[in-house]
């Protein structure tokens, strides 16, 4: 299969350099640009692609409420993979929390930009690199005026739970299997009914709940 992709960025030589590295690819395929998160948003209804690659600092609208709003509309299947020089923790909370699928410095080599969007396309969840992890975990530990905890927690079951701490730790279905003695489509059932319940997009806002919610403690 092609994965189609839309490159979200307000300079054009970001966005050829993008539209070059993908291009390389045989399974890869540009199927349109955008210059800041209002032109994103109706290219990405207009052109249905599988992957936003997605800038966060933009003028008009920035990437983060691109992607919310994007996102929240359900009319376009795509999933947003972050893209931004600006490593800033909070940055990458506020792009998780909006229901991206993953975020990528833009220094990032070729190779990961490429893999990135593979991994993404096939509705894994992009928990690493590592810095990403630290980022949130970082961000998670400092209270925030005005967030509540998330409820829901109560709807699963014990084994839900054990799944649900050991994906917040960034463990894949294949060592969640391992570590629990369970098969992999066990493992896999158990995801589908956790994000479920929770009414969550995919394994990366499952981390973010698992950590807003304190089953998971930063730095554990």
């Amino acid at each position: 299969m092609t994965i189609r992709v839309l490159i979200v960025d307000d300079q054009a030589l970001v966005r050829g350099g993008f539209r070059s590295i993908l291009e390389g690819q045989e399974d890869i395929e540009v199927v349109g640009e955008a210059a800041d998160g209002a032109e994103a948003v109706d290219a990405a209804l207009s052109l249905l692609p599988d992957v936003v690659l997605m800038d966060i600092r933009m003028p008009r609208m920035d990437g983060i409420e691109a992607a919310r709003r994007l996102l929240r509309d359900g009319r376009c299947p795509a999933r947003v993979l972050m893209l931004t020089t600006f490593d800033e923790e909070e940055y990458v909370y506020q792009s998780l929390r909006a229901g991206a699928s993953g975020f990528l410095l833009k220094s990032a080599p070729p190779r990961e930009l490429a893999g990135a969007v593979r991994t993404v396309a096939a509705g894994e969840a992009l928990l690493t690199p590592e810095i990403t992890r630290r980022m949130i975990e970082e961000y998670v530990r400092r209270p925030r005026p005005g967030t509540t905890r998330p409820a829901g927690l109560e709807r699963l079951t014990p084994r839900e739970l054990e799944v649900l701490g050991l994906i917040a730790r960034g463990r894949s279905n294949a060592e969640i299997s391992a570590d629990l003695f369970l098969s992999e489509p066990t493992v896999k059932t158990h995801v589908t009914r956790i994000l479920a319940k929770l009414a969550l997009r995919d394994r990366v806002q499952a981390v973010v709940f698992a950590y807003e919610c304190g089953l998971v403690q930063p730095g554990h």
